[in-house]
Formats: C-alpha cells, sequence, structure tokens
C-alpha cells in the first residue's frame, strides 16, 4: 500500500496517542503536538524538508528512555520510531534522518549536542520552547510529581558537570531540576526565532501565539 505524505503525518498522530494515552510526565500525546505545531511554524521561515521535520517532531518522545517501560539495555533504542515507520513503508534513508534527529534533540547534561542539520535544529528548538515559561514551569512540576521527587531540600544542592549516564539516574528535587536543565537549555539558535520574537504555545489551547501580541495564530 502506498501512503501519501499527509497520510503518514495523520498516522503519526494517532500512534503518538496511542503510546502516550496514559501519560502524565509532561511528556503526553499534547507536549508532542505543541512540539510539531511550533516546528511547523519555525520552518515555515527556516526551511528544511516539511515532511522529516513533521515525523521527527511527531517522534521525538517515542523511545525516550525517561518514558519507556520494560526496555532491556540490548533491545533497539528506537524500537518504536523504527516499527511506526516501518509499518507505513518509508526508506532506509529517510529513517536513518529520523533517527539522527530524535538522537540528538534531547538534553544529556554535558553530552548534550546542538543537531547537524536544519531540520534538527528545528525539531530540537521546538522542543526545548515548551520546557520553558508557564508551560515548561507545570511540566517540570508533573514529572517531578510522578517519580515522586521531593520538591524541595534545602540541604541539597543541585548537581554540576554531569555526563548523561549521571544525570539518568539522579534522583534530586524539582526544584534543583530547574539548576540541574531547564535553566541550561539554549535556544535560539535559528535565525527566525531572533527576527519574529520567541514562539511559544497558548497554555489553553496549546496553539502557537507570539509574546508581541499574545493571540493564539
Amino acid at each position: 500500500m502506498k501512503y501519501t505524505k499527509d497520510g503518514i503525518i495523520e498516522k503519526a498522530k494517532e500512534f503518538i496517542k496511542g503510546i502516550f494515552k496514559e501519560d502524565c510526565t509532561g511528556h503526553d500525546v499534547y507536549h508532542t503536538l505543541r512540539v510539531y505545531r511550533t516546528a511547523l511554524k519555525i520552518q515555515e521561515k527556516e526551511g528544511g524538508d516539511l515532511f522529516l521535520v513533521s515525523i521527527a517532531s511527531l517522534l521525538h518522545d517515542v523511545d525516550d528512555y525517561k518514558l519507556v517501560k520494560d526496555r532491556k539495555e540490548t533491545d533497539d533504542p528506537y524500537l518504536n520510531a523504527k516499527e511506526f515507520m516501518n509499518s507505513v513503508e518509508l526508506d532506509e534513508e529517510f529513517q536513518k534522518q529520523v533517527i539522527e534527529i530524535i538522537s540528538s534533540v534531547s538534553f544529556k547534561a554535558n553530552e548534550t549536542v546542538t543537531p547537524k542539520t536544519i531540520e534538527g535544529k528545528i525539531v530540537q528548538d521546538a522542543d526545548r520552547l515548551d520546557a520553558i515559561g508557564a508551560i515548561g514551569i507545570a511540566r517540570a512540576f508533573a514529572y517531578g510529581g510522578h517519580k515522586n521527587s521531593p520538591l524541595y531540600n534545602p540541604d541539597e544542592k543541585p548537581m554540576e558537570n554531569m555526563d548523561f549516564e549521571m544525570y539518568k539516574k539522579h534522583r534530586g528535587s524539582t526544584i534543583n531540576h530547574f539548576y540541574e536543565k531547564l535553566l541550561k537549555l539554549k535556544v535560539v539558535k535559528l535565525r527566525v526565532l531572533q527576527i519574529i520574537c520567541i514562539i511559544v504555545p497558548c497554555l489553553c489551547c496549546g496553539r502557537i501565539s507570539h509574546i508581541e501580541d499574545g493571540r493564539c495564530i
């Protein structure tokens, strides 16, 4: 069966609904859809392959180590993404490009990287824009509650200079998470975000708004 690009995007949206249907960590389907919408808005100005941006943004969290349960170290780390892409018959080269993007999007403490391609930079910035501001704060506390992390411990200082393995195993307070990750996020790598103001998701409806007028567009 031959799938159209629009058809594959719609199937990806249905796929992530199944993956994240019970999520309460702040990485739910609505987070992914906000990242997708923001990425499309950035792509309008920055260029790049629209279909690649669409699929990579929709699949960017489906294999996140924080969210995937019961996966062994010997399992393919991109099992869900590959399962979907194979199901809609995306070619091997395209799949490699998607995997390259989603493998470089996440914050990995001192091992965090900047994606090499414009499509990767678009998806990473779109994801990070959903981790800052009011909605980023809300998501941080949702994740902390899910992990039973203490809200704040005055005797516990934020960890510095963690590598990725240390970061994955670290269990600190939610307040410390701001100092260990959220306040270190670097966005605005792309020209468009410097020109047209920061693009932010509307907290009430998830649509894209501009700080300059605050209206959903």
